[in-house]
C-alpha cells in the first residue's frame, strides 16, 4: 500500500508555506501602502492580477475597515514581555495615553462646537441685519 495515500492531510502540514502565502506574509508586513503598490503593478502588467488583488484588500483581507498597523500595534500592545512589573507598567502606561488621547479628543470636539456656535451666531446676526435695515437712517 502506498504510503502517501494513507497518511492524514495534516501529516503535510509542516513544510514551507507556499508562494501566496509568503508573498501575503511579506506585503502585510510592508503595510497598506505595499499591498495598494503591488495592485497598481497588478493592473499594469495584467488588469485580472490587479482586480483579483483589489478584490482580496477589500472582501479578503478587511484593508478598508483597518490598517495592516494598528492590527500589527495590537498585537504587539497585548503580547505579554514576561517581566510582570514592565508589563504592568506598559499597562498603566497605555491606559494613562489612551485617557489623555480621549480626553485631546473630547477637547478638540468641544473647540470644534465652539467655532460651529460663534460662525452660526455670525450667520444669524447678519441675517437679522439684512431683514431688518438700520432704523436710525432716514428714507430719503
Amino acid at each position: 500500500m502506498n504510503t502517501a495515500t494513507t497518511q492524514s492531510p495534516m501529516a503535510f502540514s509542516d513544510h514551507r508555506p507556499g508562494f501566496f502565502a509568503r508573498s501575503e506574509a511579506w506585503l502585510d508586513a510592508r503595510g497598506k501602502g505595499a499591498w495598494i503598490a503591488a495592485m497598481v503593478l497588478g493592473f499594469i502588467l495584467f488588469w485580472p492580477i490587479g482586480l483579483a488583488l483589489l478584490a482580496y484588500m477589500i472582501w479578503g483581507k478587511g484593508m478598508f475597515s483597518k490598517s495592516c498597523k494598528s492590527m500589527k500595534q495590537t498585537r504587539h500592545m497585548t503580547r505579554s514581555s514576561g517581566n510582570s512589573a514592565f508589563d504592568a507598567y506598559k499597562a498603566e502606561t497605555l491606559h494613562r495615553l489612551q485617557e489623555e488621547q480621549d480626553n485631546f479628543e473630547a477637547f478638540l470636539q468641544r473647540l470644534r462646537e465652539a467655532k460651529d456656535k460663534a460662525e452660526f451666531d455670525q450667520f444669524m446676526e447678519d441675517r437679522a441685519k439684512a431683514n431688518h435695515p438700520d432704523e436710525n437712517s432716514e428714507p430719503a
